[in-house]
Order: structure tokens, then C-alpha cells, then sequence
């Protein structure tokens, strides 16, 4: 009699917890990167009333008569499968497509969290809303990331100088017209800088030789200093380049230092992608290698993690790159609190590394993952949680008024 009242009670116990998973569900809706969780329920321990027995030559098998003790939470699992994009354009809003977790350190502790809307602090770190730091590699002076160095801090240095670099190497490209006469002049330009960071306008003009399929290079200044003088470009009979030969550059020139003293020098002049082929003329001076001075403006985040930054002065070098990590049973983490994570004792070890390598999901800068809670699935759970408990309390009122009529047999 008592059995069918305790198995009941275990059965409010169970359906109290899968309603309090449910409600927890819903409480987070629009929680960004939360994953739901769903109850498992499992049968306890049976008692057997009358064993089993095997079947005999003269009589068949019986089998046992057990009878159930209730009903216990087996587990409650995580459901990890992506949430929704929600873009809001933000740089420091960081999103996982695919498997993985930023990793992010509150103190001493290193935590895992999908919840990737970051903001900078006072001291220019990237954190948490509740103040964690975000980790990852952070760039040299040069913008070289060592991805296998261990993981720190990572900071957007926002104003940032970056002091000059004179020019060392230019390049001109292009095609010369193989029909231009003798005599004829093309003309382009660049913009070299000195070890101040003072723009130099040079350009570079190429003179049609009497020579077949040659022509002759000058490189003068702005101001009228001839900085290289004839130099001698010559292609083949197919309009390849032949002079210089491989791999392609003019002679360095070095800067008269008494008019330029801040530019050291030497200069070489890449013209390896030079050809003459009939048509126009499309020479151009695409790159050299120096800058002025500049100051961070901004920055961009790339699918493997890597956060470039953007100077006043044109150019982009990385300024670090986030880091993610990934577990063979991420079901296994601890959860603790603010979205998020803690390593546990089924969940493996951290295995940390760039975003796009090891099964870990690539990076989206300017959105965030939203929670996965199906509020259809959730409703429905919530009916079937109200109505199991329900049943489970008609069950315990049942075996009150079968106790009482028992009791009533003495009257």
C-alpha cells in the first residue's frame, strides 16, 4: 500500500525538477550564447515480489514479478546546438560559428563561455560584461602572433602611435606598349617616406630606347634630384623581361644625404612584373614598404580570430588574435554562472588553439549568438512537467483514501 505513496512522491520530486529546468529555460530566452537543457528521467530500484525461473523439461520458465520503487532524475543535458545570429554591429561583439568557447580569466580562474559580447575596460582590455578578461595571443611591435606561446590578456591599444619606418623597397608593375617609337616617355609615381615619416613624391619615368624591346628607367625626385639614372630594362622577342635579370631589381639608389639627411637608404625597385606587349600603357607603383607616423583608428576581427588593426597612416597589422578552446565532452563542463564555464571532471581537458583549426568554429565580428530555447518545445514541457506532477499528487490522494478505509475497518 505504502509503496504506490513513496513511488508518488519521488514522481513530484522528478517532475518539480524537470519543471524547474524548463522554468530556467524560459528565464533565459534571449540570455546570448545560453544552451537549454532538457531532464532525463529513469526508473529507480524494483522490488521483486516473486523471482524468475528457468524452463524445466517438464515445465516451462515464470518470470520475475517486480515491482517499481519510483522514478529519479537521470541527468540534465546540455543542448549545444547553435543558437541564432542576432547582428548588431558592434566591433567588440564576437560570435562562434561551429564547435569551441572564448576563454576568459575571472582572477586567478580560467572560464569557457559562447557568450561573446565583449568591452573594453579602463586599462583597454577586452571583458566581459561581468568584468572577465578575454585571452588569447597578443602581436609584437612587428604584428607577428606566436599562436604557440601560452594565451594572455589580450588589449586593443586604441590611439596607439606608431613611429615611421623610412622606405627600402618599391615596386613598379604594369605593361610597357610594345608599339611606342623611339623617344616616347611614361610617367608614374609613389609616395616613398623618409626615416621621419616625410612624404618623398618619386616618380619613375621609362624612355623608349633606339634598342629594340628596350627602354631606358630614370628615378627622380619630386624637387628634380635624379636619384637612379638610365637604367636599362629590356625585354625578350615574347615581351618577358630579360634585363635585370632574375630576380629583378634596379641597382639601390641611396638618397644624396646633404638633401635628404633623413632618408637612409638604399632603395631597391622590384620591376620584375614589368612586360611589353601590344596595347596600353597600365605602369603603376603599387606598394613600397615605409609609412608615417600613426596612431590606431580602429580594428576588425578575421574568421580565425585575428584582430587587425587600422592606422591613420593606411596601414593594417595585427594586434593580436583571440583564442578558443574546445573539450572532447563539453556536456561535462560545470556551469558557473554569467554564461559561463569551468572545466570538470568528465568534460577532458582544454584544448586551446586558433579559431578554424582542430574542429574549433570560425569567428564573426559585429554579432552574437542568441540562445537556443524553443519556446514551442518549452511550453510543451511545461504542460507535460504540470500534468505529471499533477497525476504523481492524484496517486498519493488515492492511497490516503485506500489507508483510511483500512483504517476504518475497526470501527
Amino acid at each position: 500500500m505504502l509503496r504506490s505513496m513513496f513511488s508518488a512522491i519521488s514522481g513530484l520530486r522528478a517532475h518539480q525538477t524537470k519543471m524547474d529546468v524548463t522554468g530556467n529555460n524560459i528565464a533565459n530566452v534571449n540570455t546570448v550564447g545560453y544552451k537549454a537543457s532538457q531532464t532525463v528521467f529513469q526508473d529507480a530500484l524494483s522490488q521483486v515480489i516473486r523471482a524468475g525461473g528457468a524452463p524445466a523439461a517438464d515445465r516451462g520458465g515464470t518470470n520475475p514479478a517486480q515491482v517499481g520503487l519510483g522514478v529519479k532524475v537521470a541527468a540534465i543535458t546540455t543542448n549545444w546546438t547553435q543558437g541564432a545570429t542576432q547582428s548588431t554591429g558592434r566591433s567588440t561583439d564576437f560570435m562562434i560559428e561551429g564547435d569551441g568557447f572564448f576563454v576568459t580569466r575571472a582572477g586567478t580562474e580560467q572560464l569557457y563561455t559562447r557568450a561573446g559580447s565583449f568591452d573594453f575596460d579602463g586599462a583597454g582590455k577586452l571583458v566581459t560584461p561581468d568584468g572577465s578578461v578575454l585571452q588569447g595571443w597578443m602581436a609584437d611591435a612587428s604584428g607577428v602572433i606566436n599562436p604557440n606561446g601560452p594565451i594572455g590578456d589580450l588589449s586593443v591599444p586604441y590611439g596607439q602611435i606608431m613611429d615611421p619606418v623610412a622606405t627600402t623597397a618599391g615596386s613598379v608593375t604594369g605593361n610597357l606598349p610594345a608599339a611606342a617609337a623611339t623617344g616616347d616617355a611614361l610617367q608614374t609615381g609613389v609616395t616613398m617616406y623618409d626615416s621621419q615619416g616625410v612624404a618623398q613624391k618619386v616618380f619613375y619615368n621609362f624612355t623608349k630606347d633606339a634598342a629594340a624591346n628596350t627602354w631606358l628607367l630614370d628615378v627622380v625626385h619630386a624637387d628634380g634630384t635624379a636619384l637612379v639614372t638610365g637604367e636599362i630594362v629590356e625585354f625578350d622577342a615574347a615581351g618577358a623581361l630579360i634585363t635585370p635579370v632574375a630576380p629583378g631589381t634596379i641597382a639601390p639608389f641611396t638618397p644624396p644625404a646633404a638633401t635628404y639627411p633623413s632618408w637612409p637608404g638604399p632603395v631597391t625597385i622590384d620591376v620584375s612584373a614589368l612586360t611589353q606587349f601590344g596595347g596600353a600603357n597600365t605602369i603603376t607603383a603599387p606598394e613600397q614598404d615605409g609609412y608615417a607616423l600613426g596612431s590606431l583608428q580602429s580594428f576588425q576581427l578575421g574568421n580565425d580570430g585575428t584582430i587587425m588593426g587600422v592606422y591613420s597612416n593606411g596601414l593594417r597589422q595585427p594586434l593580436g588574435q583571440l583564442a578558443l578552446a574546445s573539450f572532447n565532452n563539453p556536456g561535462g563542463l560545470e556551469k558557473a554562472g554569467s554564461s559561463s564555464f569551468r572545466v570538470g571532471d568528465n568534460s577532458g581537458v582544454a584544448m586551446v588553439g586558433q579559431a578554424g583549426v582542430g574542429g574549433r568554429g570560425v569567428l564573426n565580428s559585429g554579432a552574437l549568438e542568441m540562445s537556443n530555447v524553443d519556446l514551442a518545445e518549452e511550453f510543451t514541457g511545461l504542460i507535460v512537467a504540470q500534468r505529471g506532477f499533477q497525476a504523481n499528487s492524484r496517486v498519493i490522494t488515492s492511497s490516503d483514501e485506500i489507508l483510511q478505509d483500512l483504517v476504518n475497518l475497526k470501527r
